[in-house]
């Protein structure tokens, strides 16, 4: 049998090996915040942000945003309707509503239009998520944001890295959260980041993130008030350092791959790639494909392909409003959502693959379209 092609696994070096070992023999007691606060550093300096906190999780990371921006029962969030579930639960977990709109046939992330309708009175914030490292049309929707004071927080989960006309994604919300999972470019195992830009949030977010204690108070385990534990370990965060440390290269190389890709199926008609739009720069975490309305497509059919052949391979998000959870939430009639979500999958895209694999998962599309030709052919014959 053919080895295994994975859809995601991280880079994982002799330098991420050496800290976790130091952080597990040596990150005790008075050094048990070391590789945390060595992570935090490294986003700050590679992001150009003042405050970053990192956290057990993307999900920890978008809770404590809303906690610390007061957002509540009685108020609305908007977001895109097709993401990762982690982006939008955050909302009902503190008892707000969450609005799924949109997005746009060219990025995949959310469509400022469709923002702009959907506010009404009870908007508190916008959210707007870099899909798989594409990004966001950041001018449109920050001036949305400030004409009608609401907060802006961006999810880049998927897009470490990216760049947005010279400013990196994640630094230009009020408030930004990253994901360090097993999947992502960088990873902590588990993990993820929440940038803040104010020093008032800041301030809050020091009590918050600490079960509500304060440091300025010098009882100990005093708690002034009910606060939250998503702090990222300290070991998870030695992996986070190794890795910030090769960002470049990891980087580069989830470019290279996606490029491979883009050259090796660019011929065919009517399947589009992640875009890079012009003063973009797309971190390409998952090389992402639609296949267009002129391709006889069936997801189905290619996974039972991918499967047979021994390859791994995701489908596209649903949109959310599809799920069980939103399935009450007033239905926007988002078309371009639901038209997405059954026409793209996301290819295998970790940083050891080979040509030769790159080629095998080529060959798996190429089989089902030339396939589906054929049959289309035999029934108009």
């Amino acid at each position: 049998m053919l080895s295994k092609i994975h859809y995601a696994k991280p880079s994982i070096t002799e330098k991420e090996v050496r800290y976790a070992t130091d952080a597990a023999a040596n990150g005790w007691a008075e050094h048990c915040f070391d590789y945390i606060n060595k992570f935090a550093q490294s986003l700050k300096d590679y992001l150009k942000v003042p405050y970053v906190f990192p956290t057990s999780s993307c999900t920890g990371a978008l809770h404590l945003a809303m906690a610390a921006l007061d957002i509540g029962p009685g108020d609305e969030v908007i977001a895109p309707d097709i993401t990762w579930v982690a982006s939008v639960a955050p909302v009902m977990y503190v008892g707000a509503t969450p609005v799924l709109v949109d997005v746009l046939p060219d990025t995949w992330c959310i469509d400022p239009k469709s923002i702009e309708r959907a506010i009404t009175p009870k908007t508190k914030a916008i959210i707007a998520v870099h899909l798989y490292g594409n990004l966001c049309e950041m001018d449109e929707i920050r001036a949305i944001a400030k004409k009608h004071k609401l907060f802006l927080i961006e999810d880049a989960a998927e897009a470490l890295g990216s760049v947005y006309k010279g400013e990196m994604a994640g630094s230009m919300g009020d408030v930004a959260t990253f994901s360090f999972h097993g999947t992502k470019t960088v990873t902590t195992g588990e993990g993820g980041a929440l940038i803040v830009r104010s020093k008032e949030l800041y301030d809050k977010l020091i009590v918050l993130e600490s079960h509500g204690r304060s440091p300025k108070n010098t009882k100990q385990f005093w708690c002034a008030k009910l606060g939250y534990k998503y702090k990222m370990p300290n070991i998870a965060a030695a992996l986070g350092v190794a890795q910030m440390e090769r960002i470049d290269e990891l980087l580069a190389r989830k470019r290279e791959i996606f490029n491979t890709y883009r050259q090796k199926l660019g011929d065919i008609k009517g399947l589009t790639f992640n875009p890079e739009k012009e003063g973009t720069h797309n971190s390409y975490w998952m090389t992402t494909v639609i296949f267009g309305p002129e391709l006889d497509f069936n997801r189905d059919d290619v996974l039972k392909l991918f499967a047979q052949a021994n390859i791994d391979a995701r489908v596209f998000f649903y949109p959310l409003s599809l799920m069980p959870p939103f399935e009450h939430l007033p239905n926007n009639h988002n078309s371009v959502s639901y038209g997405l979500y059954e026409r793209g999958m996301n290819f295998p895209s970790y940083h050891d693959l080979t040509e030769s694999d790159i080629d095998r998962v080529c060959g798996v599309i190429r089989k089902y379209l030339k396939k589906e030709v054929a049959a289309a052919r035999a029934g108009t014959a």
